[in-house]
């Protein structure tokens, strides 16, 4: 792989099993060398690794397995990879002593690529995933789902941007087609705001609410590792809950060198789920952010949201944050902190002194049923009071 299309891996943990460690430790070794992990967590069903697998475009899949059931549930991985026409996506994985010589075997035998056994060292690993997967991708069978079509798309823009741009969303092309444009929510904010457990919620309101034929899709950035457009750890998706399901279309997004919270291929990716005639709503969300970042200058959004911690700091601080003056809705989430009412007063004040109209909610993304979130969701389609 070049350095403007890195080799990118999902990892996961089989479910009923929560051992979590040594997927973790190859995770961090993985990002190391520049390839780009997008984990999915433990406790997840082969439909969900899949999935993930599929609309993330990736190389190949590596599972930790220590509860036993792996030769069934390896061989489900890829019954189901096959069946949606992944026939390119390779499987590899491990089980310290949990998987027999004879187990990984028979496994071969099923179409898993490689099991890695208790004491195999770390460069031996990378050496072999590299030399296996690290060529480039191969194409899809001929059954292949939309989906997996859809995200080769998306991967096909990535690999065409080998520098960072200064505006990524410039760089998106109209649509051409007439078809009816998805409504695109752009939602950035610090680090530990929420903002991805605010997503799912959002996720779960669509999936209750809107008809049932619908989709939404998401575009999900991490940075990469030391901002050189190497390896990264995509990590959104372990922590969705909601979201794991075939009306929800997610991508994982590195960095890859860009400043500002995107990538530099977002704004082509974006114009492409939204205009595909797919999704009734696009959200995109940043890397965790600081005061300078305004990444959503473009008409490409259409609606604007900063999320916010309560203990932001001093009004000071509160002053300095770009994004105050951009933003169509504020939301100020963990409501439920110490401090929260008081931080809602005091944004509200400098939103005042825009004189723009812009909205202040706050909202508890982690409470069942949250009022906050509920408003929020009728925002995005302008029918918030």
């Amino acid at each position: 792989m070049t350095a403007s299309t890195p080799l990118r891996l999902l990892t996961a943990v089989p479910i009923c099993d929560g051992h979590d460690s040594a997927i973790n430790t190859i995770n961090l070794e993985l990002i190391r060398h520049g390839i780009e992990v997008v984990y999915l967590g433990y406790h997840r069903p082969a439909a969900d690794i899949v999935r993930a697998a599929v609309q993330e475009d990736v190389a190949a899949i590596g599972l930790s397995s220590y509860n036993g059931g792996h030769i069934e549930f390896f061989a489900e991985v890829r019954e189901k990879l096959d069946a949606l026409g992944a026939t390119n996506i390779g499987l590899f994985g491990g089980g310290g002593g949990t998987i027999t010589l004879a187990d990984a075997e028979l496994m071969t035998q099923q179409g898993t690529d490689r099991i890695f056994f208790a004491g195999t060292p770390l460069d031996e690993m990378l050496g072999w995933i590299s030399e296996r997967y690290g060529k480039p991708p191969g194409a899809p069978g001929p059954s292949a789902s939309p989906d997996l079509a859809l995200a080769r798309r998306l991967t096909e823009i990535e690999s065409a941007f080998s520098r960072p741009v200064a505006d990524p969303l410039a760089e998106a092309a109209p649509a051409s087609d007439g078809r009816t444009r998805s409504r695109v929510v752009g939602i950035t904010g610090p680090g530990g705001a929420g903002k991805t457990t605010l997503i799912d919620e959002l996720v779960l309101r669509f999936l209750r609410r809107r008809p049932a034929g619908s989709r939404v899709a998401i575009l999900s950035h991490d940075p990469s590792i030391g901002g050189t457009g190497a390896g990264a750890l995509l990590g959104d998706r372990a922590t969705m809950i909601y979201s794991q399901q075939d009306r929800v279309f997610m991508r994982s997004m590195a960095t890859r060198g860009q400043s500002g919270g995107l990538s530099p291929s977002t704004g082509r990716c974006l114009e492409l789920l939204a205009s595909s005639g797919e999704f009734e709503l696009v959200i995109i969300e940043t890397v965790g952010t600081g005061q300078e970042a305004l990444p959503f200058s473009s008409d490409l959004v259409d609606l604007r949201v900063l999320v916010m911690n309560p203990d932001y700091g001093s009004r000071l601080q509160l002053q300095k944050i770009a994004m105050l003056d951009a933003a169509d809705l504020v939301i100020v989430n963990k409501g439920d902190l110490q401090g929260a009412r008081t931080a809602g007063a005091e944004v509200e004040r400098r939103l005042g002194s825009n004189k723009r109209g812009q909205r202040l909610l706050s909202t508890t993304a982690t409470r069942h049923n949250d009022a906050g979130v509920d408003g929020l969701f009728d925002n995005l389609w302008g029918k918030g009071e």
